[in-house]
Parts: C-alpha cells; structure tokens; sequence
C-alpha cells in the first residue's frame, strides 16, 4: 500500500479526485442522504471524473489507501471500467482496508455479469467461514442477490438454504443479531447502484 505523503504522484491524484468538498467521505450512504442542489452538483462532478480519469491514475489510486481505494473504485463504476473487474475482486477478497467494501460491491453489482456474482461468492466462500471477522459479509450477501436478480440465477442460494454457511455465519458472529433476512441487505445495494446510474448519465 503507498502513502500519498510519501509518494507525490499519489498524492496529485489525491488532490485531484479525492479530498474535494470531502469527497471520499460522501461516497457510500452519505451521497443517499445530500439535499437537492448539493446531491446535483456532485453527480455531475462524479460523472465527469468518471470520464476524464485515466486507467493509470485509476491503478495508481488503488494502491493506495482506504480513501483512495475508495474513490477509485467509485470511478470505475461510474466510468463502467470493466476492465478492472479481477482487480477489485481481488482487493475485496483480501479486504486489505477497511472502508472500502460497499464500493467493491457497487462496483461488481453495477457490472453485473456472472463473473462478478463469481468474483461476490468467492468472498462469502472464505468470509463466511470466519463468524470472527466483522467485515463485509452483508454488502457482499446483497451486491450477490441484486446481481442474481439481475441475471435471473440464483448463485446465492447455496449460501442461504437451511443450515447453509450464512444462518451458520450469524449464529457464530457475536457482533451479529440472531437472523438477518438476506432481502434486506438487498435495498442498500440497489439504491447505490441507481445512484451510480445516475451519475453515468450525466453529460
């Protein structure tokens, strides 16, 4: 991982797409939550980064960290850079930093082919086995079933049967409640998503 301080290409980029009006913080729920004028300045800003940034300066800003990692992977979805689909299943499955995961799963569920529901059930295949670790098992468990509604398959039904690796995950997760229903890890998916639409319309 590179630190913008001690890496001055990292940290151009960084002045550039990241720490403007604060963005890296809004991405998420945050931009779910913006009024009006504010929400509309910052999908056309979005949208246009999405357009103008570079492959390179999309690799640079993944390796660095959390808030980079972040922000570029908002880029991609936006920009629909499938080209960069293993790249983030990658650092989504070895969940490097924290932080960053609901923006792999926009990015994969906004890609929405059976390589990214793939790239998702390989994430619940390893994180699911370990109820110790808090980390993004949920988002992951949603992006899966919004790109199996999406496709018409159901790869998330192997996770989700009776006695299956998800009730066994919360039973086993102490920071977990008793049940979670897997449809409501669907609805924040789908609206990042619809916000990531939104931005890729934008002219």
């Amino acid at each position: 991982m590179h630190h913008a301080h001690e890496d001055a290409e990292l940290l151009a980029l960084v002045r550039r797409y990241v720490t403007p009006e604060r963005r890296y913080l809004k991405l998420g729920g945050g931009v779910l939550r913006m009024p009006g004028p504010e929400r509309d300045r910052f999908v056309r800003a979005l949208g246009e980064d999405a357009r103008l940034v570079t492959p390179d300066e999309i690799a640079t800003l993944l390796k660095g960290g959390w808030r980079e990692r972040r922000t570029a992977t908002w880029l991609i979805a936006v920009g629909r850079r499938t080209e960069f689909r293993e790249r983030i299943g990658e650092l989504l499955l070895a969940s490097e930093v924290c932080c960053v995961g609901s923006a792999y799963c926009v990015a994969l569920a906004g890609f929405g082919t059976p390589r990214d529901a793939g790239l998702l059930g390989a994430y619940l295949d390893r994180y699911l086995r370990r109820p110790d670790l808090a980390y993004d098992q949920v988002v992951v468990m949603g992006a899966l079933i919004s790109t199996d509604l999406n496709l018409g398959d159901d790869q998330a039904a192997r996770f989700l049967g009776p006695g299956g690796m998800w009730e066994q995950w919360l039973h086993d997760a102490p920071h977990m409640q008793p049940t979670v229903d897997p449809a409501t890890c669907l609805s924040p998916i789908r609206r990042l998503c619809a916000f990531v639409d939104e931005c890729a319309e934008t002219e």
